[in-house]
């Protein structure tokens, strides 16, 4: 009879578990006891190629990594930023734009950061997106952006100034080093914590995406527990 995962698991942990400390077995206890059992890898979630560092280790951080190019992403941000603002005081969330090495992404993207630097983001975030997927509107280059963003009452000469800043390129630099470092091939796309890729290969709704990385969350918090407890 072939030995799956489960059972080789079980297998372990009854074998070493005489040699365990008392704190190490509780941690296990914990683990078994609030590990999301709905999730399954490789439908729900998969493990990031090369598991990354976290900018702050005391918080879970979440990565979004979007365009303002893609429809899919367009539709799932008021769900998203929702979903973030309520997000518990033990979580970090971040958008990290990508361009997939395209010109007009990377224009975008740039609006992105010039957008957050200069306090427009909330109000015309998903402007953007519905003028971009929706209404077709050329937001791909410099003279574009600023004749979109008059319409939309901002001062566009300080903008301009902004859009071409070390800031927004140094941000740019850093969304591309991340969008290598975790190998992201598609949008939208969550990271959880630097490990784990919420793929929801049967997510019948946007808002399931959510769930799978509400329940990796929950997750992660159960394995920091089992961590410490058996530290």
């Amino acid at each position: 009879m072939p030995i799956t995962r489960r059972t080789f698991h079980r297998m372990f942990v009854t074998a070493i578990g005489t040699l365990l400390s008392p704190f190490a077995i509780r941690a296990i206890a914990i683990e078994n006891e609030t590990t999301p059992t709905s999730l399954v890898e490789g439908r729900d979630w998969e493990r990031v190629k090369s598991l990354q560092s976290i900018a702050d280790t005391n918080k879970i951080e979440v990565l979004e990594f979007f365009s303002y190019g893609c429809p899919h992403c367009g539709h799932f941000n008021p769900l998203l930023i929702e979903w973030a603002e309520k997000l518990p005081t033990d979580v970090t969330f971040q958008r990290i734009p990508v361009t997939f090495g395209r010109a007009a992404w990377e224009m975008l993207a740039r609006l992105y950061f010039a957008l957050n630097y200069t306090g427009d983001l909330k109000r015309l975030d998903q402007m953007v997106f519905d003028a971009v997927t929706r209404d077709h509107t050329n937001l791909y280059s410099e003279k574009s952006i600023l004749k979109w963003l008059e319409a939309q009452k901002v001062d566009t000469t300080a903008f301009a100034s902004v859009l071409n800043s070390f800031e927004v390129a140094a941000q740019l630099a850093r969304a591309a080093e991340l969008n290598d470092r975790y190998q992201i091939d598609a949008v939208p796309r969550l990271i959880i914590d630097g490990r784990y890729v919420v793929i929801g290969r049967e997510a019948k709704s946007l808002n399931d995406l959510l769930k799978i990385a509400d329940d990796l969350l929950a997750l992660v918090r159960t394995q920091r527990t089992a961590q410490a407890v058996a530290s």
